[in-house]
């Protein structure tokens, strides 16, 4: 099942199925990525709201909504980019909210640790995805990443999903509060 974190009432809708359909709730992802592509001194505070509230805010909506539902065991893992750590041409405010985001997993990983529920973020690498398509430096970008990347130049959405489901598996109970890079190695490379 999926809602839009922009739009919280459909979020509180979601919940409100899956709490008439299942007794808990076991993983929950948070992907939601939006934002404005300019340089930031072309941004606006609408563009800083817009971008902290999607790629940030809304973990902590799901946390809210999700924890009550969750037993021990329990996963919520987000997905954040490699901007949150790396100065990237017109995304400032993107990188800057995902930096939130990553700080938040963080903060709710001590939060929920204690009732066994883990929280994690994948920081993937560059994928092209419907999502990459709105960059106009498309191209530019996945070449960069092709060149770059010791593992190799394809980097599929198979493969985060992969590493979510790595962190969701029991075997990963003691990873909690972290970013885990899924990039072949890109953000080492020099």
């Amino acid at each position: 099942m999926k809602a839009s974190v922009g739009i919280p009432d459909s979020v509180d809708e979601l919940f409100a199925r899956l709490r008439e359909q299942f007794p808990r709730l076991d993983i929950v992802v948070s992907n939601a990525a939006s934002g404005v592509l300019k340089p930031a001194l072309e941004m606006t505070l609408k563009h800083w709201r817009w971008c902290m509230e999607t790629n940030a805010f809304e973990l902590n909506l799901l946390a809210q909504r999700a924890a009550p539902m969750m037993d021990s065991g329990g996963r919520i893992v987000a997905l954040t980019s490699l901007g949150s750590v790396r100065a990237l041409p017109n995304y400032a405010f993107i990188g800057a909210s995902k930096a939130a985001l990553e700080s938040l997993v963080r903060s709710l990983a001590q939060e929920l640790g204690p009732r066994g529920i883990r929280v994690n973020a994948v920081s993937a690498g560059v994928v092209d995805t419907d999502a990459l398509a709105h960059f106009p430096n498309r191209d530019e970008l996945l070449a960069s990443f092709g060149a770059r990347t010791p593992a190799g130049p394809v980097l599929t959405p198979e493969d985060v999903a992969g590493a979510v489901y790595l962190l969701c598996l029991p075997e990963a109970s003691m990873v909690n509060g972290h970013t885990l890079f899924v990039d072949g190695g890109f953000a080492i490379s020099g």
